[in-house]
């Protein structure tokens, strides 16, 4: 018996494309466009095809999100990981998944509260970063000569910047023009902190004017950008900031080098008034000339004072010119006093000299020269004679003709004996000729035959002792001149009578007794 068939089903059936595309569609038509709140989360960035996905989620549940490449550059706020946001969009289906997501067109805060919490997170941030640190911040210049400023160029903001710097001291203003509010406003007001601190071609500024008027916390949220708080803190140049009034703060206040309440006060806090400067300068310059005034006439009266107590110029010269006097007055007799101690110096040096005593240093010459000549013959004799005796000995208990090699080299070194024994003896000789030539030389200085060569004469009786003194002679001796090329006899008359001359005959005085006699000089 067969089974009976299964009961049909009324149902239509449909494949699961159809199916994903009418759930599609019934989504898409049931949601065409809402508006989620919630908070970003997974967020990892731009993917690298530049769409950007990531999840809304409040605390019972979450929906996918994605951003098309093409919307992200649109957006009001770009997606940050935490960030509470009211993300408009349409809700679709992803067939791959069986799942639904939401494609966001526009993106806004979703109240101050994350705006702010959002600002405070990212402010903890930076100051543990030590950007905001007091101490690396700098003062500002005290008379820029140019300034540059960053702010839009139609606003009111940079007029009154301009007049405020016109009226209190005019310099050179350069205008960077940046949007002030929306997306894009954080990234120009960074590129311009760079330029003007680059080569971008223009007068480089001393200080630099980060400014905009009042507004509320989205329309000053660019300044909050974390860009523009690390080009601040990069700068080279002072940075004043001046954003929104008195009461709005931004991260850029914190950054910057000072910050100003207005944008008018930036200019006045960048620049002094200049009827404020000249009147200054006037004060100093007048104060300057009372004290130069001042410090003149007191100097003026101590020198007055003090040439008071100085003498008059010839009484300042009496002293120095009494001493000076005195000085000479001593010099003439320390003159003739340090002659006549040179000369009796020299009589005492004179009276110890003598032929013989001079003679006796070449007498012990010759004796030490032949007793060592002497000592080196004798000493050569018996060295030559012992190395011939050896020779012998060896000779007879050798064989005859190494016998007759070492007589050749005996006899060789023998004769290199001889010649060092002659040479040794040739330089001591030479030495103590050359001592003896001194001596020789010393004793002809001190002879008296040289000063007769000069035109002196010796007197001298007939037994030729020298004659010593005028008294000495007796009336009527015969006496004898000696003078440089011979000698004449003369003979002594009464008082009052001059000398009769008896004979004149030329004597050629001996070498012995030039040796051996030295007379005195007249």
């Amino acid at each position: 018996m067969d089974d009976a068939d299964p009961p049909r089903s009324n149902a239509a059936e449909f494949t699961v494309s159809e199916l994903s595309r009418a759930v599609k569609r019934t989504v898409e038509d049931g949601f065409g466009h809402v508006r989620v709140r919630g908070e970003i989360s997974g967020f990892r960035g731009r993917h690298s095809s530049g769409h950007c996905y990531f999840s809304l989620k409040d605390v019972d549940a979450s929906i996918d999100a994605v951003v098309w490449r093409g919307s992200y550059a649109r957006l009001g706020v770009k997606p940050e990981e935490g960030l509470e946001v009211i993300a408009s969009g349409r809700l679709t289906t992803f067939a791959k998944k069986s799942s639904y997501q939401l494609v966001v067109d526009q993106l806004e805060h979703a109240g101050l509260g994350a705006l702010m919490k959002l600002l405070e997170e990212r402010r903890k941030k930076l100051a543990a970063e030590g950007l905001f640190d007091e101490a690396r911040k700098r003062p500002l210049p005290t008379l820029p000569r140019v300034i540059g400023v960053v702010t839009s160029p139609t606003g009111a903001v940079i007029r009154d910047i301009l007049h405020r710097v016109a009226d209190r001291f005019p310099t050179h203003v350069v205008v960077w023009p940046v949007r002030v509010q929306g997306e894009t406003s954080g990234a120009e007001v960074a590129a311009a902190v760079e330029g003007f601190a680059g080569a971008y071609g223009g007068p480089r500024p001393d200080v630099i004017i980060v400014a905009r008027g009042g507004g509320s916390v989205e329309d000053l949220w660019g300044y909050n950008d974390e860009a523009v708080v690390r080009a601040v803190v990069a700068s080279p140049i002072p940075v004043v900031s001046a954003v929104g009034h008195e009461t709005d703060w931004t991260l850029i206040d914190h950054a910057a080098d000072h910050r100003a309440p207005t944008p008018t006060g930036a200019a006045e806090r960048v620049v002094p008034v200049r009827s404020e400067c000249l009147a200054t300068l006037s004060d100093r310059a007048r104060r300057l000339d009372v004290a130069m005034a001042t410090l003149l006439n007191r100097r003026s009266a101590d020198l007055r004072l003090l040439a008071r107590g100085l003498p008059v110029g010839p009484a300042l010269l009496q002293t120095p010119r009494q001493r000076l006097d005195m000085s000479a007055d001593k010099l003439v007799g320390a003159l003739f006093k340090a002659t006549a101690e040179a000369r009796r110096r020299y009589l005492g040096t004179a009276s110890r000299l003598s032929p013989h005593t001079a003679r006796r240093p070449l007498v012990h010459a010759a004796d030490r020269l032949s007793h060592t000549a002497h000592r080196l013959t004798r000493a050569a004799d018996a060295v030559l004679t012992e190395r011939r005796g050896h020779a012998l000995r060896t000779g007879a208990r050798l064989h005859p003709l190494l016998l007759e090699r070492r007589l050749v080299e005996a006899k060789a070194e023998t004769r290199r004996l001889v010649v060092r024994r002659d040479r040794a003896i040739a330089a001591l000789l030479t030495a103590e000729r050359s001592r003896l030539d001194g001596s020789m030389k010393l004793l002809t200085a001190v002879s008296y035959t040289a000063v007769l060569s000069r035109g002196f004469a010796l007197v001298r009786r007939e037994n030729d002792d020298p004659v010593h003194a005028a008294a000495d002679i007796a009336p009527g001796e015969a006496l004898e001149l000696e003078f440089a090329d011979g000698r004449v006899r003369v003979v002594e008359g009464t008082s009052g009578a001059r000398p009769a001359m008896a004979r004149i005959r030329p004597v050629r005085r001996s070498k012995k007794a030039d040796d051996d006699t030295q007379g005195d000089l007249f």
